[in-house]
């Protein structure tokens, strides 16, 4: 079982993508050498016991077949387990998915095809892991994360857009849409913010809290990111105008929009986030729940297969 994948596999992934090419995808695989075994993710968080059963029956090399969700599922099943330590199991990525932001930064390829050749290569390294506590429903809860959280704005627009996606609509457009038709009826909270020993409040329109860069299909939203450097970084979007965010939605996709004088950043292991009234909370693109959230960092505590050896997410 060594030299063996588990395979978790989203099929509905990419408004079905993961199913109308799951054949070539097997057959890609093996001719790759790689043995592997796999399960279907059946409903939302699925994935997540699938993993947990998965390394208790001794599988320590996991391929997520989907997208961002899948992969979420797929880190929180590995930390949520304690039969050995998270950088025991090696995960890898054969993107399919609508959501693939997480790959953009650590160098995954976009495709199922160079994706298979980069896992056959087998170069890993070790990132950083999110661990958000917040509330759904009052009740508490928590999750884990590789890629960005987005508060207020940012999981309203999420919301939207994963019900879109469901309706069959993929690609970048249904975050666009979504982003433009919830700018009308979304209303600023007040917040209290506490990043380490650090604390501020105001009136907030969006928060990011990122260890990559890339969210709702090439946005920038935390554009400094570094995976493993041990920190969050901060985006704190007050409160903009609404015409000047729909003057700046190109500029979110090369980062520069954080030159707004309304717009705060911030680097830090940890941040508590309490408002009046709640606002709500997305996570690698997965909508969660509500504040008050806590946020901490867990340094280099996942081991991903990449394409270079070299830090992809730096600038050349």
């Amino acid at each position: 079982m060594v030299n063996e994948w588990f395979l978790i596999i989203n099929s509905y992934a990419g408004a079905g993508k993961a199913r109308k090419y799951l054949t070539e995808i097997f057959r890609l695989i093996k001719d790759a050498g790689i043995h592997f075994t796999h399960r279907f993710t059946d409903y939302k968080g699925h994935g997540i016991s699938l993993i947990q059963e998965a390394i208790k029956n001794g599988w320590r090399s996991i391929i997520c077949v989907g997208g961002d969700g899948t992969i979420n599922e797929a880190v929180n099943g590995i930390f949520s387990q304690n039969s050995v330590p998270t950088t025991d199991i090696t995960l890898a990525m054969i993107p399919v998915g609508v959501g693939i932001d997480w790959g953009k930064t650590i160098g995954i390829p976009s495709n199922y095809i160079d994706a298979i050749r980069v896992i056959k290569q087998g170069i890993t390294y070790i990132q950083d892991v999110g661990l958000v506590k917040y509330y759904n429903l009052d009740k508490p809860q928590k999750r884990y994360f590789v890629n960005i959280a987005g508060i207020g704005y940012d999981a309203l627009v999420t919301e939207k857009a994963n019900y879109m996606k469901k309706q069959g609509h993929s690609g970048t457009i249904p975050y666009l849409l979504s982003l433009l038709s919830c700018l009308i009826r979304y209303k600023y909270k007040m917040v209290k913010l506490k990043i380490d020993k650090h604390e501020l409040q105001g009136k907030a329109f969006s928060i990011n809290v990122g260890i990559c860069k890339y969210s709702g299909g090439g946005m920038m939203q935390v554009p400094d990111a570094i995976p493993d450097d041990g920190f969050f970084d901060i985006t704190f979007i007050k409160d903009v105008g609404k015409l000047d965010v729909i003057k700046n939605v190109n500029n979110l996709y090369d980062g520069t929009f954080i030159q707004h004088p309304k717009i705060e950043t911030f680097r830090c292991r940890k941040i508590s986030i309490h408002s009046h009234p709640k606002i709500f909370l997305e996570v690698d693109g997965e909508s969660l729940g509500h504040s008050p959230l806590y946020f901490e960092i867990i340094p280099k505590s996942v081991k991903v297969v990449v394409e270079k050896h070299k830090r992809v997410w730096q600038s050349p």
